[in-house]
């Protein structure tokens, strides 16, 4: 297959950036298995295994897709998707609070994720763990960590660290934010308990996990895949968070723990010994690697190539929510 996956940001990613590294996976999964595959991404993109081809902003998304591609992969709905003349499938990788249609050949990234649209159609995102390096059972562990874009209310950094300061002595690193943010109504977190890496990547970020007890993730929205999650996981980190979205169907009890409750997440995390940080590993692994995602991305194109809908019906929310953030019992 001559398959074209379209993004509108720059890859490689280097700091924060899940979509970006998925599609990356996507890509080099797909060559490996004897594919074809160009980018339609951002300017300023590389690859050494695939094509890339920059994005024109003065021209409609449609226009730019190639006569030779067998399918699309779009990871966004582009304005002009009913000029697309090729098979396509698009996958939506966040939320939405309003009841716009989505495309019937839409693919979501977990099963709560399509379920709150009405679908069925999703495919969990996966990574290539090589480049994750390998976990460290071995050396002592003596933080916990947070991994997401702090500046972001949903994702909680606030409970993140009440649950920290209520512990008697744990500490807590962030991954994703700074100590001082304007952003946050001047957030300035003065506990010495509470350290702050700004937005880390790489082996940087890769390490940090490595010596990590756990991640706290005490989200308030319905997280819709959670790649932090799998990620600390791989690295041999329990998931302590909240029960919404994509989280119970992932973390399940011998992998973490989940409650909205500031006091049930303070005992989970000083009784986090009891969770084997080799099973988190070979959980990860085995369900949440690049190459499942590929295969089943594979079944999709054919599924589209052969003139099949993802969806029955367009997909549309099924509830909107009357709060913009999910409740979290200080």
């Amino acid at each position: 297959m001559k398959v074209m996956i379209v993004y509108t940001g720059i890859i490689p990613v280097i700091t924060y950036g899940g979509t970006g590294r998925d599609i990356w996976y996507l890509g080099r999964e797909l060559v490996k298995k004897g594919h074809s595959v160009s980018y339609l991404v951002g300017q300023g993109s590389s690859c050494d295994f695939a094509q890339i081809i920059p994005i024109d902003k003065s021209k409609g998304l449609a226009s730019q897709i190639p006569d030779a591609i067998d399918v699309v992969s779009f990871h966004h709905t582009p304005d002009d998707i009913d000029k697309v003349k090729k098979p396509y499938v698009i996958t939506i990788h966040g939320n939405c609070n309003d009841f716009r249609t989505f495309d019937k050949n839409t693919i979501f990234v977990s099963k709560n994720h399509a379920a709150r649209f009405g679908s069925d159609s999703y495919i969990y995102n996966g990574m290539d763990w090589d480049d994750y390096g390998k976990p460290d059972f071995t050396s002592a562990k003596n933080y916990f960590h947070f991994l997401g874009k702090a500046a972001w209310k949903v994702k909680n950094l606030k409970g993140a660290i009440s649950v920290i300061k209520s512990t008697q002595q744990e500490r807590l690193r962030v991954l994703g934010g700074h100590r001082f943010n304007i952003n946050m109504g001047i957030r300035l977190t003065f506990s010495p308990r509470v350290r702050f890496h700004g937005m880390v990547g790489g082996e940087e970020k890769n390490r940090l996990l490595r010596r990590s007890k756990g991640l706290l993730f005490p989200v308030r929205w319905h997280e819709p895949m959670g790649l932090a999650v799998i990620e600390s996981l791989y690295l041999g980190a329990p998931v302590f968070g909240t029960p919404y979205g994509s989280l119970p169907e992932i973390v399940n009890e011998q992998v973490g723990y989940l409650s909205n409750s500031k006091s049930d997440l303070v005992d989970a995390v000083e009784n986090a010994g009891q969770y084997s940080g080799k099973l988190c590993h070979e959980y990860a692994v085995a369900n949440f690697n690049a190459t499942v995602m590929t295969e089943a991305y594979i079944d999709r194109f054919h599924r589209v190539m052969n003139g099949a809908f993802l969806n029955k019906k367009p997909p549309k929310l099924v509830e909107k929510l009357s709060e913009p953030m999910l409740p979290w019992n200080p």
